[in-house]
Parts: structure tokens; sequence; C-alpha cells
């Protein structure tokens, strides 16, 4: 029997679960000893309103490649790309970051009002994006000040919806994580064919009234179901790190994320540069985002009967394959493809990452082991595309970028590999 099969059974016999409950801080009140609705019309709107949360929040932080086109060629055209990159690379870092905070907050009752003054901030800040001039007004704003008010907004989202799911959690989650790939995809032609119209500070202005309406859904939707619980210790259950499958994992992730968006941050430079029209270039974008929620929607119902990792790592396997093969990628309908196919595929990783760790422990303290694993790899997602940019400046073309990004994926995809050995006892066959 695996590891994961002997936790799911609780039995306090059993010497793995009463290890694995001494890392966790949990007792005999594990995942299994809820009931979970599974579904009914409550349960779904929870799922409504987290697909909007994260619309709101990583459909915005999806779109940063339409920014940095549009910045290196008028607003910000004086700076570097990998200068320019750290504003979208503050986003991403942030949003994830802020999550180790917004989910002990979370276990300990407190979501409402933060998600409500982080909405109306944001699309204050969306309104401000449209007044800068300069490098370092578009730094604060849209990158450190957006990137904290997507991560309040964010961060509690997965846990909200694991209080609702079990035998479904995995579609949920998938669905829930489509939301990214939906707003990654509108908001892009939103911003592409919006700024030679009403220009730039007009266009921001339009969207922080999109904004307005996306975040207000989720505010009247999302509630939590399960009572607070006062979890002993601090923002990090550091004892979570002494479960070797939950340490290994947060590698794997970590390890990925310093490649995993260089292909959506530089797929629309690089098209220029291979001389596709810039008119198009956001279009290649807005094909990932909504290949990327295919994919999230598909693999999350795949993950409920094969399991998440199973299904994470032939994914990550094929995104890793179409970043090697992306600079080499010169003509548009090549570059179609890729978009089409990175976007399915990434999208398997993105839309199952926290999946793992709700078989990691007790189902009282996922908010905070959820948000320390988003706030490790912020650290590789804030440092992943401007390394890969200062790499494109560095060679003057992408090859070594792909080859880059592409190993750091294969080497997580290893990891992944290992840790579903740990879960499962099996190297093929068995539910993780």
């Amino acid at each position: 029997m695996s590891k994961l099969e002997r936790i799911d059974t609780v039995d306090e016999s059993d010497k793995t679960v009463n290890d694995f409950s001494a890392v966790v801080g949990s007792s005999t009140a594990m995942t299994e000893a809820i009931n979970y609705p599974d579904g009914g019309l409550r349960a779904w709107l929870i799922v409504f309103g987290a697909f909007f949360s994260v619309f709101s929040s990583f459909g915005y932080v999806n779109s940063w490649g339409v920014f940095q086109a549009y910045y290196e060629l008028h607003l910000l055209k004086g700076n570097s790309s990998s200068t320019i990159a750290w504003i979208g690379s503050v986003q991403i870092a942030l949003t994830f970051g802020i999550a180790i905070f917004m989910g002990r907050l979370f276990d300990n009752g407190f979501f409402a009002g933060p998600a409500a003054c982080a909405s109306l901030t944001l699309v204050a800040l969306t309104i401000l994006t449209g007044e800068c001039t300069q490098f370092w007004h578009f730094l604060l704003c849209q990158g450190f000040a957006v990137g904290i008010a997507c991560g309040v907004i964010f961060g509690p989202t997965l846990a909200i919806v694991s209080h609702w799911f079990k035998r479904r959690r995995s579609t949920a989650l998938g669905i829930v994580a489509s939301g990214g790939s939906v707003g990654g995809l509108i908001i892009p032609i939103m911003v592409q064919n919006l700024i030679p119209q009403i220009g730039f500070r007009w266009t921001t202005r339009t969207l922080a009234l999109m904004l307005l309406f996306t975040t207000g859904i989720m505010n009247l939707c999302l509630r939590r179901r399960l009572a607070p619980v006062k979890t002993n210790g601090g923002i990090f259950n550091w004892k979570a790190f002494k479960y070797k499958p939950f340490r290994l994992y947060t590698l794997a992730v970590f390890v990925c994320f310093f490649g995993l968006y260089t292909l959506l941050t530089y797929i629309d430079v690089s098209a220029t540069n291979a001389g596709i029209a810039p008119s198009f270039d956001v279009y290649l974008l807005a094909f990932a985002n909504a290949s990327s929620g295919v994919g999230r929607i598909m693999t999350g119902l795949l993950a409920d009967r094969i399991g998440c990792v199973s299904v994470m790592i032939p994914g990550t396997l094929l995104a890793a394959i179409v970043t090697y093969i992306w600079p080499f990628a010169n003509t548009l309908p090549s570059l179609i493809a890729i978009a089409i196919v990175y976007g399915f595929a990434s999208g398997i990783f993105v839309g199952l990452q926290a999946v793992p760790l709700i078989h990691m422990g007790d189902m009282s303290d996922v908010g905070r082991r959820t948000g320390t694993l988003f706030s490790i790899l912020a650290i590789s997602a804030l440092a992943g595309p401007p390394i890969s940019g200062a790499i494109a400046s560095a060679t003057g073309n992408y090859k070594a970028v792909g080859y880059y990004a592409g190993s750091t994926m294969m080497i997580a995809l290893g990891i992944l590999w290992y840790v579903r050995y740990l879960m499962t006892g099996k190297l093929f066959g068995g539910n993780f």
C-alpha cells in the first residue's frame, strides 16, 4: 500500500500516518474526517466566484506580455528587455509571495475584508498605471502595488474551493485556474485593440472598469465553509518541510518557475524580431492563454481519475520540449503552433500545482501550506524572466533562452517523478 493510501485511511496504528501527523501538526482531524458537498448550487457558486478571482489576478498577470511589448516599442523604448521584464517579474512574484500572509490570515478566519479592500485597490492601481511615464513609476505601480493586490485576491482562493470539494477537487480547481487563462485571453486583445483607438490612459481606465465587475462577482460569491482553526506556529509551517514529499515537491515547483513564464513573456518580442507584424503579436499570447484554459479544465477532470502529479509529469515534459523548439520557430504558423501547444502544457502545471499539497497535511492548515509554496516559488518567478532577458541581450537571440528555460522544466520533471514514487511506491501506476 502506498504512502498516499495509508494517509487517506487515517489509520492511527500505522507508523507512517503517525509520523506524517506529527510533521504537519494534526491529530485525527485529517481531510477525510470532513464531509464535503462535492457539488450543489452553493459549491458551484464558489467555483464561479473563484474563477473570477483568478481572472482578476492571474488573468492580469498572464497578460504581461502585451504590456512588455508595448513598453519596449513606445513608453519605455529606451530601456532593455530585461529591465522592463522586472515589472512583470515583480508582479508575478508578489502575486505568489503575498500568498503566505494571506494563507495564514485565511486559516485564522480572515478573508472577506482583505479581499474587498484589495479589489478596490487593484481597480485604482490599474487607473494609475495609465498615468505612469517612467520606468520606476511602472515598477512601483504595476509591479509592486498591483502584485500585492493580486496576491491578496488570489491567496486564499484555492483553499476556499478545497473546503467544498474532495472527489471532484481537481476538476473544480481546474475550472478555477482556467480563469487566469480566460483573463489572459481577453485582456491582451482588449489592450492591443483599444490603445490605437482611445490611447493608453483610457485603455487602463476601461480595464479598471472590467476589473471592478469581475472582482465584484468574486466578493459576492466566495465564502469559506469550514470554521477557522487557530493553528500553532507562525506564518510558515516549518514542520511541513520535515515531510520529504512536501520538501521535494516545493523544490520541483521552485525550479520549474525559473523557466515556466519565459516563453509567455517573450513570445511577442521574439515574433517581432522574426518579422511578424506587431499588430498580430498579441494574439500569440492570447492563443497561449486560451489553450492554457482548455488544458487546465481537461486535465483537472483527468487528475481526479489518475492523480494530479501523474498528469503534471507529461504536461511538464511537453512544456519543456516546446520551449526548446520555440527559438527555432520563425514563421507565423509555427509560432501559432508553439503558442497553442505551450499554453496547453503549461496550463496543466499551473492548474494543478496546488492540488498535491492537499494530500500532504491537515485541511485546517492547507492555506498556510499553499502560501508557503507560493511564497517560495515567488523567488524563481521573480528571477526567471529577467534572467532570460539578460541571456537574450547577451546572445542576441532566444536560442540560449530556450535551452535555459526548457532545462529548468526538465529538472523539475525529474523531481516530480521522484515525489510521485515516494507517495505511491511505484514508478508507474498508482493514483497521485
